[in-house]
């Protein structure tokens, strides 16, 4: 068995790079890691990355200092889910409210977990979920 510390990196693959730079980093406050033409790499919470690729922009072997990045790609309307505090929830809320971002479901669980969900430029499903949703957290 590998074990695994958890998941370092998430890859979306966007239409254009600086309009989802941006949405992410007015929305979640997200720094730039690194960028150039073909992505964008965000810091997540200081532990993680959030990597934005210019659709196409990873169908060749990337090389890179001390190797090769292999080839990937994807498309299609993908969903992933960032943890918030339950005490943020109704805050963030208020914030995707206060910047014109449309809320597509709210979810109480039946563990005490809440969750609310979003759509990203690009129509990706963001999820921001609290704690007690899953029962390893």
């Amino acid at each position: 068995m590998i074990q695994v510390g958890g998941i370092l990196e998430t890859a979306l693959h966007v239409e254009d790079l600086s309009r989802s730079s941006a949405f992410s980093s007015r929305i979640f406050g997200f720094q730039k890691l690194l960028k150039d033409e073909r992505m964008v790499a965000l810091n997540v919470a200081d532990r993680d990355v959030l990597l934005l690729f210019l659709k196409g922009g990873s169908v060749e072997a990337t090389p890179v200092p001390g190797g090769v990045i292999p080839p990937h790609g994807g498309s299609g309307k993908l969903h992933f889910a960032f943890s918030i505090a339950s005490e943020d929830v109704e805050p963030s809320k208020g914030r995707l409210v206060s910047e014109g971002v449309p809320i597509e479901s709210l979810v109480a669980w039946p563990r005490v977990g809440q969750s609310l969900s979003f759509r990203d430029p690009d129509g990706h499903l963001v999820e921001l979920i609290s704690p007690g949703s899953w029962s390893i957290d």
